[in-house]
């Protein structure tokens, strides 16, 4: 046995005739010398410690190999894999909010491969400004006099507030002091953007003259927060926007009123309730309108500030702007995000999160029909799959309440829970991952941002139901 082993590790090859070796060549042309050698190294050492340990087996060089090509191509995966969102969270913010339009991707596209006037005016020669390529498109979709952008809408209140209370006085209803989400929480902002709070009002009910009252020589801002992401219901007041408006213009001091997602059209139109769009808080009277670019917009990742002109120019002034702008990347998909606002009539033909939304039900419930003998298929006798009924939500804090009829299947394991868990795992692990949600005891795939039927198909065949029961 001894002599057997010895003569098995005398036939192991070396790194050196591996690498020489045709069957290498795919290997060496896709992840290079460097990284090729490295893991043709760690095969064998694991194959020679596998014969020391008693293995009679001497794998082939391409078997040698077909391992370390496995393993090189698993590490060069991007881990932002793209996957079938069937949580029913329609602006997810774990899997990266809105879906991007094809004109923005194309655009953004564009301006990665080539030098593009970022910062040149062609028409001068000289130096120009980056805001320039969506100021006016800001200005004509929200009716204000002037308009910015920075990296995200935690970013636009940081830095209004800072520019316009730093040092001085924010007065806020208590109601409004929000948390954004992963403990972000608005009196955080404010105490980082150098504003001292003012707390006004109570948690559920707020008056004009709580506002009045708290006016002081210091008063550097009034702030309106909406609070998208939550609601009180019952004994409750608050003032609206264009009352705050007119109590900051007898105080003179600005008014600002930090939309958090942000609209740019009537939501109303998708039969839910309806929420204040950008162009509606500028005519309110607020004197800065904050909102994000990456939510009901359906853009990159954005924060815009919009408003008057002499305050737009304050904020521009500040050095933290430099700090939070955007790249050449996101702003051409920005701009041509908003371009599709100019043509309303095919903007939800054009812009996938609103295309998602206005999905009907009946759509989607014929979808769920169609997928049901596919599904039950994919998973094996150890599960019952029936049509269900769902609720979709938009997500990331916009109209935490308000739901839109959709519909999906619902997989019940025959065994319990673990079985379920398994299964949820395994859709997990699928070379494009499926993300459900369990809901008492029941895996729920709501197929509303399914759009994709036979890229689903393909992926669902790669599980095996024997090892999910």
């Amino acid at each position: 046995m001894e002599l057997s082993k010895a003569a098995l590790l005398r036939d192991l090859p070396s790194v050196d005739s591996v690498l020489k070796s045709g069957v290498a060549a795919d290997l060496l042309g896709r992840f290079g010398r460097t990284a090729a050698t490295d893991a043709i190294r760690d095969v064998l050492a694991e194959t020679r410690a596998t014969l020391k340990s008693g293995s009679t087996t001497l794998p082939t060089i391409e078997s040698l190999v077909a391992i370390a090509f496995a393993r090189l191509a698993e590490s060069d995966r991007s881990t932002m894999r793209p996957l079938f969102n069937l949580t029913g969270t329609v602006l997810h913010t774990n899997l990266g909010r809105a879906l991007i339009a094809e004109a923005a991707i194309e655009a953004a596209v564009e301006a990665m491969r080539d030098p593009v006037a970022l910062e040149f005016d062609l028409a001068t020669g000289k130096r120009g400004e980056r805001d320039d390529h969506i100021r006016e498109l800001l200005c004509e979709l929200a009716g204000a006099e002037d308009a910015t952008v920075v990296n995200n809408n935690a970013a636009a209140v940081l830095l209004a507030l800072n520019t316009l209370a730093g040092g001085r006085e924010a007065i806020v209803s208590r109601g409004e002091l929000i948390e954004i989400g992963g403990a972000f929480r608005m009196p955080d902002i404010m105490s980082r953007a150098g504003a001292k709070l003012v707390e006004v009002g109570t948690t559920n009910r707020t008056h004009a003259k709580d506002y009045r009252a708290a006016l002081t020589d210091a008063t550097g801002v009034i702030l309106k927060v909406h609070t998208s992401n939550y609601r009180i219901l019952g004994f409750t007041k608050e003032v609206s926007a264009p009352e705050l408006a007119e109590i900051a213009t007898a105080a003179d001091v600005p008014l600002m009123n930090d939309l958090g997602s942000g609209s740019l059209i009537d939501l109303s139109i998708f039969g839910m309730q309806s929420e204040p769009t950008v162009r509606e808080a500028v005519a309110e009277g607020a004197g800065i309108v904050t909102f994000s670019g990456d939510k009901l917009l359906g853009g990159p990742q954005a924060g815009f500030i919009v408003g008057k002109r002499d305050l737009i120019q304050a904020i521009n002034r500040n050095p933290m702007k430099r700090a939070l702008r955007v790249d050449k990347i996101r702003l051409a998909a920005i701009e041509a995000t908003l371009k599709l606002y100019r043509d309303p009539d095919r903007l939800f033909e054009r812009l996938p999160t609103l295309r998602l939304l206005a999905r009907s039900r009946a759509e989607i419930e014929a979808q769920a029909s169609r997928l049901l003998p596919h599904v039950q298929s994919a998973v094996g006798m150890a599960f019952a799959v029936e049509t269900r009924d769902c609720k979709s939500q938009i997500g990331s804090g916009a109209l935490p309440l308000d739901t839109v009829e959709s519909a999906g299947l619902a997989v019940r394991s025959k065994s319990g829970g673990a079985a379920l868990e398994r299964l949820a795992s395994a859709l997990r692990t699928l070379s494009r991952p499926v993300i459900g949600r369990i809901e008492d005891g029941v895996l729920i795939l709501d197929l509303r941002c399914l759009t994709d039927e036979a890229a689903f198909l393909s992926v669902l065949t790669h599980l095996d139901p024997h090892r999910l029961a």
